[in-house]
C-alpha cells in the first residue's frame, strides 16, 4: 500500500507499506542501475581559459541532459558495436569567445537540452576562446555518478504511544520537528515529520509521563528527488522496473545450476 505525502515537479513523497527493509534498500540501489544522458568524451580545439582542458571537461559532464532517451540505445548493447553510431551517441558543439560567461545554454545540439540552462561553466576575458565538441551517451550512476537520474533515500516510518502523557503540554513544545499538537489533550498530527528524536520522551520523563517512540519494521518513508532527466514518478517505476529483472535474470540463473 502506498500513500502519497507530498508530489512537486522534483520531488516526491510517500509511504510505502507492508514491505522490509532489504526491499527498501533493493528499491534505493536500484536507482543507480537507470540509464540517463551525459556527456562521456569531450574534444577541446581550443582553450584560452584559466581552468585546465580536464576541468572543463568534468564540468561539462556533469550537467544534466535532458532527452528523449527511448531513441537511444546503451553503447555496449547498440548494433555498431561500441563504435559509436547516431543510435547510441549525440554530439554536442560549444563555441564562445571573450568576454562573457559560458553556459550550459551554449552547448548546442538539435536532439539534447540540458536540463538547467543557466548552470556557468568557465568565464573567458577578453579575446579568450572556447571550442569543443561533446559526445553524450546513455550511462548508469554505478559506473559514474554523471549518469544518476537522482537520488531515492528512505527511513523506517516512525510510531508513537503517547500512554498517560495526554496532559503534557510541555511535550508538545519540545518537539524540533512540531508532530504535535494540543487541544485539551496531545494530539499527533504530523507524524511523518518525527525523526525519532525522543525529546517528547525525555521532557515526558521529566514530568512522570511515559511516552514510547519507536520506529516500524515494514512500514518507510521514501524520498525521491529527480536532477531533472526524468521525473520522480518515472524514477520510481524504472527502479521497480529494474528489480523486476534483476530477479528474473537471477531466477533463469538458479535454474541452471544442477
Amino acid at each position: 500500500m502506498i500513500e502519497q505525502l507530498k508530489t512537486d515537479k522534483d520531488k516526491i513523497v510517500f509511504v510505502l507499506k507492508g514491505i522490509n527493509t532489504e526491499f527498501a534498500n533493493a528499491l534505493r540501489r536500484s536507482v543507480y542501475e537507470i540509464p540517463v544522458l551525459a556527456v562521456d568524451e569531450v574534444e577541446i580545439s581550443r582553450n584560452d581559459s584559466a581552468l585546465y582542458d580536464e576541468m572543463i571537461a568534468h564540468r561539462i559532464g556533469l550537467i544534466p541532459l535532458k532527452a528523449d532517451k527511448k531513441t537511444y540505445t546503451e553503447k555496449e548493447e547498440c548494433s555498431c558495436k561500441d563504435k559509436g553510431c547516431a543510435k547510441c551517441t549525440v554530439s554536442l558543439v560549444l563555441k564562445a569567445k571573450g568576454p562573457c560567461t559560458v553556459y550550459a545554454s551554449d552547448l548546442k545540439s538539435k536532439v539534447v537540452q540540458p536540463v538547467y540552462p543557466g548552470m556557468p561553466i568557465v568565464t573567458l576575458q577578453k579575446d579568450q576562446e572556447l571550442e569543443l565538441v561533446a559526445e553524450a551517451r546513455l550511462g548508469k550512476a554505478k559506473e559514474h555518478v554523471k549518469w544518476s537520474p537522482g537520488t531515492l533515500w528512505f527511513r523506517e516510518f516512525p510510531k508513537i504511544d503517547i500512554k498517560d502523557a495526554e496532559t503534557c503540554k510541555e511535550c508538545m513544545e519540545a518537539c524540533p520537528k512540531k508532530v504535535f499538537d494540543f487541544d485539551k489533550k496531545l494530539i499527533i498530527k504530523n507524524i511523518e515529520a518525527c525523526d525519532l528524536c525522543e525529546a517528547c520522551v525525555d521532557k515526558a520523563k521529566e514530568k512522570g509521563k511515559v511516552i514510547k517512540v519507536s520506529s516500524s519494521e515494514e512500514d518507510f518513508i521514501f524520498y525521491v528527488e529527480s536532477f531533472g532527466q526524468i521525473s520522480p514518478k518515472e524514477i520510481v517505476l524504472e527502479a521497480l522496473d529494474i528489480i523486476e529483472k534483476n530477479m528474473s535474470q537471477l531466477g533463469k540463473e538458479v535454474n541452471k545450476l544442477k
